[in-house]
C-alpha cells in the first residue's frame, strides 16, 4: 500500500528524531510504497496545530546513513516548514493517493490524556482522520537514550507488522489508532493490547512555570533536559554536567515583580498517575513493556467496544467433520468460548487464507488435515490430531507400547492397571498354528486350558488390530474356537479369492453389523487381550470413554452371564460389550449410557467412594495430549480400573441427545480453553 510518513520530531536526527529513517527503511522492505513529509525541524508539543497566515515552503532532505546525522537538504519539495498537522494535510492530497498515513515514530511515548492532548504525533495523526484518512499515530516509549540500532530495528518491524495487521481488520467506529510500542530488546515477543486512554491532568497546576523575567534560555538545551526526563522520570535529580550544553544563565533579578511564564513540564504528575492506574489503560501497559493500541476517534473519545485484552488477529477455522453430531458440538464451542474475545472466520480450506502464516485452527477428519501446511506454519497453524499415533490407537501397537514403557519405568501406575496382550498376524485360518508359535504366552495359556475345569479356563477377548464399532470381537479360551472363527469369517465372505484387501492408513472401512465381508487377510493383525471376570456387578460392564470430568458409563444390553455358563456357544455379545453397535437401537437404548458420577454410591462389594477412586486410577494413565481420544476402561468386581484400549475419533453420537450438551457439548468447549485459546495467545485454562 501507499503510506505516508510524517512526524513532529524533525528529519532524521539522532538528538530529536531518531526513529523514523529505520521505520521507513523497513516499510519499504516490506513492499510498501512510502512518502515523507516532515516538519524542517523539532515540532512536538505543539498538538493540532496550523501555521496560520504562513506559506508552505517545502525543501529535500536527503537522508544520510541510517543513525547517522549525516543527511543534506536541497530545494527540492520534502521536508517543510510546517506543522505536523499541515504536513499531513499536505501530504494527504498532494502526494498522490494514500491508502494510510503514519504519525512517528515518535522519539518518546505518547501515553495518557496530558501527553496525548499536546502531542503533535498524536495531531497529525488526527488531521488525516478528518481528511477521510486511515491514520496510524506511533510513538517509541523509550527507557535509554543509547538509541541501541538493534532495539530500533525490532520495534520498526514489529511496527510495520502491527501496522498492517490494524490497516487489514480496521474496525469501523475508529478513525485513528494511537500505538505506543515500548523501546526495549524483545519487544516483539511481548503482549500487544487494546487500551483505553488514561485520563490525567497535572497536578501543579499548569506544564508553565513561573520565573523571574530575566532568566534565559535555549530550546535546543531545553529539549535536552526534557528527553532525560522523560526517560528517568522526574523523581530522578538531573546531573547538569550530562547535559550537552550546559544550562541557562541568569543575569540578575528585575527591580519589576511581574513574571515570566517557561514551559516545564513537570512529568512526575504524569508518572505518578500511571503508577496509580489500574490494569487496561495505555500508560499502564507500556510500562509493563507492552505494547499499547489505543483507538480513537477524531474528537479524543474512546473508540466504543474495546474492553481490552489481546488484539488478536483473525483466527480462521475449518470444522469439517462427516458426523453432524459433532460438527455442530464443535461449531457451538468454538462460538460460545471464542465469542467474547475474537469470533473465528469460517474458511472451507487452506487456500482460502490471506497468506499462509494466518492463524488457522483446523477440527477435521484425519485424512483431511492439511499437515503439510501445519508443518510449516507451525506457530500459526494448530491441527486436531498428531500426525503419528499408531502406538495407541491399533490395538496390536498400544499392548507393545504400554509393555515396553512398563519396562522402563516399573513403578508406572500402568502396572496394576493394564492386562498384558499378545498380537499375531494372520492371512488365513490354516497358517494359525504357525501365528501362535509367535504368541507363545497365549498358546500355553490355551494348551493349559484343556486341562483346567470350564469354571476354571481362562477367557480371551480377540480384536482385529484396524477395526472399529466393535467389528471382528470375539471371546475365546481354546485353539479349536479360535481357529472355528477365522473359518467362519472365510466361509460367509463374499470375497471367495481370498485377496487381500489394501489396509487404510488408520482404519480399516468394513461393516461392523455382523462381521460382513470380513476375511481374515483384510484384518490381518490380531490383538488377544485378557478376559475380565467378573466385572463390577453381576449385570453389567461400564467404560468411561471421555477424558474429563464428565464421564461416561456405557452398559451392556443384557445381564452378564460368565462365558462358561452360557448354555450355547459364545455367540452373544451383547452381554459382554458396552460398545451400542451391539444393543438394538443404538445410542437409544435407554439407560446404555448414563453420566458416570451420576451412578449410585452403593455398589456391592465396592467401597462407597469407588467412583472418586476409579476416577484417580482413570486419570492417572491419560496422555497429556490436545486430541481427543476415547480411553475404554473396564472396572472389576474390586473397584481396579483396567485399560483397555484407546480410540482415535471417538464415536461422540453413542452419547445420544440427553447427554449431548452436559458431557460431549462441554468436552468441546473446555478442549477450546485448554489446547486452542492458549495456542492463539487468546488465555483459555
Amino acid at each position: 500500500m501507499h503510506i505516508l510518513v510524517t512526524n513532529d520530531d524533525g528529519p532524521p536526527s539522532n538528538l530529536s528524531s531518531p526513529h523514523v529513517h529505520s521505520l521507513v527503511q523497513k516499510l519499504q522492505a516490506a513492499g510498501h510504497t512510502v512518502s515523507v513529509i516532515l516538519p524542517h525541524q523539532q515540532r512536538s508539543w505543539i498538538g493540532k496545530a496550523h501555521m496560520i497566515g504562513a506559506s508552505v515552503k517545502p525543501t529535500y532532505f536527503r537522508p544520510g546513513t541510517l543513525h547517522k546525522d549525516d543527511g543534506t537538504v536541497h530545494h527540492l519539495p520534502r521536508a517543510a516548514t510546517v506543522s505536523p498537522t499541515t504536513g499531513a494535510t499536505n501530504g494527504s492530497w498532494n502526494g498522490g493517493p494514500i491508502d494510510l498515513v503514519v504519525s512517528g515514530p515518535n522519539y518518546g511515548r505518547n501515553t495518557t490524556a496530558l501527553f496525548a492532548l499536546s502531542s503533535g504525533t498524536i495531531g497529525a495523526a488526527m488531521e488525516a482522520a478528518v481528511c477521510g484518512k486511515r491514520s496510524i499515530a506511533l510513538s517509541f516509549a523509550y527507557s535509554s537514550r543509547d538509541n541501541d540500532p538493534d532495539v530500533i530495528a525490532e520495534a520498526s518491524i514489529h511496527s510495520v507488522r502491527l501496522i498492517e495487521y490494524l490497516y487489514a481488520n480496521w474496525a469501523p467506529d475508529v478513525d485513528l489508532y494511537n500505538v505506543n510500542v515500548p523501546l526495549e530488546p524483545g519487544v516483539s515477543k511481548n503482549k500487544v493490547l487494546y487500551t483505553d486512554m488514561l485520563i490525567n491532568k497535572w497536578k501543579s497546576g499548569s506544564c508553565f512555570q513561573a520565573v523571574e523575567p530575566t532568566v534565559g534560555g535555549d530550546a535546543e538545551l531545553d529539549e535536552q533536559r526534557l528527553r532525560i526526563h522523560e526517560a528517568v522520570g522526574d523523581n530522578v535529580k538531573v546531573d547538569e554536567s550530562a547535559v550537552r550544553k550546559g544550562g541557562a544563565s541568569t543575569e540578575g533579578k528585575s527591580r519589576f515583580q511581574h513574571k515570566h511564564f517557561k514551559w516545564a513540564p513537570n512529568l512526575k504528575d504524569v508518572y505518578q498517575s500511571v503508577e496509580e492506574s489500574t490494569p487496561g489503560n495505555d500508560g499502564w501497559a507500556v510500562k509493563n513493556e507492552i505494547t499499547s493500541v489505543t483507538p480513537l476517534k477524531a474528537s479524543f473519545m474512546h473508540a466504543p467496544g474495546f474492553t481490552g485484552g489481546d488484539p488478536a488477529p483473525t483466527i480462521y477455522s475449518i470444522v469439517d467433520c462427516d458426523d453432524p453430531y459433532v460438527q455442530d458440538l464443535v461449531d457451538r464451542a468454538l462460538n460460545r468460548r471464542m465469542g467474547d474475545s475474537i469470533r473465528p472466520q469460517r474458511i472451507s480450506s487452506v487456500s482460502d487464507l490471506p497468506n499462509s502464516s494466518a492463524p488457522l485452527f483446523q477440527y477435521r477428519e484425519y485424512e483431511r488435515l492439511d499437515f503439510e501446511h501445519a508443518l510449516s506454519e507451525s506457530s500459526t497453524s494448530l491441527v486436531s490430531a498428531y500426525i503419528i499415533r499408531k502406538a495407541l490407537i491399533r490395538k496390536h501397537y498400544l499392548s507393545n507400547t504400554v509393555a515396553n514403557w512398563i519396562s522402563k519405568h516399573p513403578d508406572s501406575v500402568l502396572k496394576h492397571h493394564f492386562k498384558p496382550a499378545f498380537d499375531f498376524e494372520l492371512d488365513y485360518a490354516e497358517f494359525l498354528d504357525e501365528a501362535l508359535l509367535e504368541a507363545y504366552e497365549l498358546n500355553e495359556s490355551l494348551q493349559k486350558n484343556e486341562e483346567r475345569a470350564e469354571s476354571e479356563k481362562e477367557w480371551w477377548i480377540l480384536k482385529p488390530g484396524m477395526s472399529d464399532r466393535g467389528q471382528g470381537i470375539r471371546l475365546f479360551n481354546s485353539e479349536d474356537q479360535l481357529r472355528e472363527i477365522f473359518e467362519e469369517w472365510e466361509e460367509d465372505s463374499d470375497d471367495e479369492s481370498g485377496s487381500e484387501k489394501p489396509e487404510d492408513e488408520e482404519k480399516l472401512e468394513v461393516s461392523a453389523a455382523h462381521d460382513a465381508g470380513v476375511v481374515t487377510s483384510q484384518l490381518r493383525h490380531f490383538l488377544a487381550q485378557p478376559y475380565i471376570d467378573p466385572p463390577a456387578a453381576s449385570a453389567f460392564f461400564f467404560k468411561p470413554e471421555i477424558p474429563h470430568s464428565h464421564m461416561l458409563a456405557l452398559f451392556a444390553a443384557k445381564p452378564y452371564c460368565a462365558p462358561h455358563e452360557e448354555d450355547d456357544e459364545v455367540k452373544d455379545l451383547a452381554r459382554h460389550l458396552t460398545n451400542t453397535c451391539f444393543q438394538e437401537g443404538g445410542s437409544s437404548n435407554e439407560g446404555s449410557v448414563r453420566r458416570f458420577w451420576d451412578l449410585d454410591h452403593h455398589v456391592p462389594g465396592l467401597a462407597d467412594d469407588w467412583k472418586e477412586q476409579i476416577f484417580s486410577q482413570i486419570c492417572a494413565t491419560l496422555p497429556n495430549a490436545f486430541e481427543l481420544f476415547g480411553v475404554d476402561f473396564l472396572v472389576d468386581s474390586s473397584g481396579n480400573a483396567w485399560l483397555l484400549e484407546m480410540n482415535a475419533y471417538p464415536d461422540f453420537g453413542q452419547t445420544g441427545e440427553a447427554l449431548k450438551e452436559v458431557v460431549v457439548g462441554r468436552l468441546f468447549e473446555e478442549t477450546i480453553d485448554v489446547a486452542v485459546k492458549p495456542f492463539f495467545g487468546l488465555g483459555g485454562a
